[in-house]
């Protein structure tokens, strides 16, 4: 165990809020709760004291890893690579089929365990990490440690990224922006009715502002997820929505992973997604113009693999996490000579560890 056992939670004031009388109003997340004396955010872990907002997680970290980056899924950034990821409690969702419920749900705890950032850095050096990763649970509402940490891996040389519903306001992107490499989302659907449903908010724009801002403003890397769930937005007119955004709003190259529901949590008595949808909507994107659109949660299918738009040519080979083939040349297709959108090293196998075994957790 690389932390120290705290037996009540570090309090920080919250960076990113406004007074109004007595009252508190948080500008991390497009909530923006009004809190009263005494009283917690929607995600329950900001709280008013006297007037002022406190975050109650810095720094407490409910899990950690080291964890291969096509975990996220991130299929074009430095593919093979390992990273530590980390996670905290609580969310500004609450989405019925969360794998990570248990501390997705759940308030802070009065007892945990604190990595100040230079500890986070660190362990990522110990382990070989290309960087830190952000993930688990939504990090938005762990701005001020993702921040602090972000500088220092920043300084120690190493990347970073979130992995995020992208429910964040523009502020807040825009503190973190500077020192975020690469932003994978969740675009959970393509209609009101399907968001108030799987995440209890009534408008998603402010969704599709961020991460085109975080591609566009900060120059992020961007790939996009849909984890397709029978009966809530599994529809021709969702997928199709979401396909033509990317293509429209973020670029034809971007990647696009529509992944496979697992019966989880209060969505348990559903099925998983059929591999025919997941198909179904690959083609949908493809269709549409996008140049890469994945196949999740079923390991071993064509699509998990990524071939160059220009030629054809399969560059990449996956299976499940792990990569079994590589032949793209700084980037480029080793036979027309195509660069594919993304980062990628310049002599595979040497700019950094690749990934070559289990998930090794640190806490």
């Amino acid at each position: 165990m690389d932390g120290e056992v705290v037996y009540n939670a570090p309090v920080k004031e919250a960076i990113l809020y406004s007074r109004e009388g007595e009252r508190v109003r948080c500008r991390v997340c497009p909530r923006y709760c009004l809190i009263g004396e005494g009283k917690r955010g929607w995600c329950g872990t900001r709280v008013n004291k006297g007037g002022r907002l406190y975050t109650l997680i810095y720094g407490l970290v409910s899990s950690m890893a080291v964890s291969p980056v096509e975990k996220k899924p991130l299929f074009h950034f430095y593919p093979g690579s390992k990273w530590i990821s980390m996670g905290t409690y609580g969310c500004n969702f609450r989405c019925p089929g969360c794998q990570n419920w248990s501390i997705s749900f759940a308030p802070p705890p009065r007892r945990g365990i604190f990595l100040p950032p230079d500890e986070v850095v660190r362990i990522a050096r110990r382990y070989g990490c290309l960087g830190v990763s952000w993930t688990y649970n939504e990090p938005t509402i762990w701005l001020e440690y993702t921040i602090d940490c972000a500088r220092a891996a920043k300084e120690a040389g190493l990347l970073t990224h979130y992995v995020t519903n992208g429910y964040i306001t523009e502020e807040a992107l825009d503190l973190i922006g500077p020192y975020l490499d690469c932003y994978r989302v969740d675009i959970k659907a393509f209609s009101r009715e399907a968001y108030r449903r799987t995440a209890h908010i009534e408008d998603f724009s402010p969704i599709l502002r961020a991460v085109k801002r975080a591609k566009e403003r900060w120059g992020m890397h961007v790939e996009c997820v849909t984890n397709v769930t029978p009966g809530f937005n599994d529809d021709r007119g969702q997928l199709s929505g979401i396909a033509s955004w990317i293509r429209d709003e973020l670029g034809r190259e971007v990647p696009w992973h529509v992944t496979r529901f697992i019966p989880h949590h209060l969505l348990k008595d559903l099925h998983p997604t059929p591999v025919e949808t997941l198909e179904e909507a690959r083609d949908l994107g493809m269709g549409s113009g996008l140049c890469h659109v994945y196949i999740g949660n079923v390991p071993g299918h064509e699509g998990e693999n990524t071939r160059c738009p220009g030629c054809g040519l399969k560059v990449i080979e996956r299976s499940g996490f792990f990569v079994r083939d590589y032949r793209l040349v700084e980037g480029r297709c080793p036979n027309c000579e195509r660069p594919l959108y993304g980062r990628f090293p310049r002599e595979y196998g040497r700019d950094y560890t690749l990934w070559e075994g289990y998930e090794v957790g640190i806490v």
